[in-house]
């Protein structure tokens, strides 16, 4: 497929999510697909909710949504235009995929599929509902498709590879991998920086960084860093519209199970009956928790960056990225900072 192809193929995509996104009847979808497709798709979700509790409706239709964001002929050919396209060069790039939050890889896979290379995809275990219905749809809108995506249990006749999971299993990829070129990501999380001065408008907005798929994204902030004084009041008032979160039971029975072993603990805590503020300078805190610590100078803040510079997928705050924005990545912005598609366009 040439590359205008490729853009509208991915262009008429984007149009058939919309429909599912806002629940549109079949109908309203520009009858890209079949109607049985439509409601497979429907379906999926459903069934991606079973399987994964953490995989809820709203959850699912916001990862659907941010993916939405790219898929326009503008925003793919604004992103693509610096890249040196090589037609003829197809290889074979294997793709192990994280399944924190939904379709969580899918921009691993968009990168080798507008550069031209063939994804063979293993799904985790967490996220296995969702795909094989987004391969069938694309193979619909464009028969061509079928060379660019399979999806495998085991990954094999590879060229090379892009791997994310945890530290330990990043361990284990470069032993298998390190012969083949590679892109292997280990755990990082994010963390918000306040100064002081935020509106409320601010802070709300920070609920959502912290909140968002139950924090349990690379992008989510797990740590707090507050000037000296501040009234975390102030926090807490604001962040009061995301109280309904408890009422999840996989998410609660995270805060009440770490909420006991702190207690156990004596450790001092912070509490609004949906989320446990810990005073630590840790990077990553469990879910139903937000770390934070205090801060003097400016100097501290570079500091505790650069020393975390390795374990950081995004900064927020009014210096940084803004608030409520962290789940929001555009095409450009590469997990752990490593550019995919100029690795792509170099095999």
């Amino acid at each position: 497929m040439k590359t205008n192809e490729r853009i509208e193929l991915l262009s008429s995509f984007g149009n058939v999510l919309d429909d599912i996104i806002n629940l549109k009847a079949y109908n309203a979808s520009q009858q890209l697909i079949p109607a049985d497709l439509f409601e497979q798709f429907q379906l999926a979700i459903k069934k991606a909710q079973v399987h994964n509790g953490w995989f809820t409706a709203s959850n699912i239709l916001d990862a659907l949504s941010g993916i939405r964001q790219w898929l326009t002929e503008k925003e793919l050919q604004d992103w693509i235009q610096k890249y040196p396209l090589q037609p003829s060069n197809q290889k074979n790039v294997g793709i192990i995929m994280a399944g924190n939050i939904p379709l969580v890889g899918f921009h691993d896979f968009l990168c080798v599929f507008m550069a031209d290379h063939s994804a063979v995809i293993k799904l985790s275990s967490d996220d296995q509902q969702l795909w094989p219905i987004i391969e069938t749809i694309l193979n619909t809108l464009n028969p061509a498709f079928s060379t660019y995506l399979t999806i495998v249990e085991k990954l094999a006749e590879f060229d090379a590879v892009i791997a994310t999971g945890s530290n330990n299993s990043a361990t284990y990829f470069h032993s298998y991998f390190d012969k083949y070129p590679n892109i292997i990501r280990k755990n990082r999380t994010s963390i918000a920086v306040l100064n002081g001065d935020e509106t409320d408008e601010e802070i709300k907005a920070l609920g959502k960084d912290i909140f968002a798929y139950f924090g349990l994204g690379c992008r989510n902030v797990t740590q707090l860093m507050i000037p000296e004084g501040f009234e975390m009041n102030r926090f807490f008032e604001n962040i009061f519209d995301f109280k309904e979160i408890i009422n999840h039971h996989k998410y609660a029975n995270n805060y009440d199970y770490n909420k006991a072993i702190y207690l156990l603990n004596t450790e001092d805590l912070l509490d609004n009956e949906f989320l446990l503020l810990r005073k630590t300078s840790d990077l990553k805190s469990p879910i139903g928790v937000l770390f934070y610590h205090n801060y003097s100078t400016l100097n501290e803040v570079d500091a505790y960056l650069n020393q975390h510079k390795d374990s950081i997928q995004v900064v927020i705050g009014k210096n940084y990225l803004p608030f409520g924005y962290s789940q929001q990545p555009t095409l450009s912005d590469y997990a752990d900072g490593i550019d995919t598609m100029e690795f792509l366009t170099s095999l």
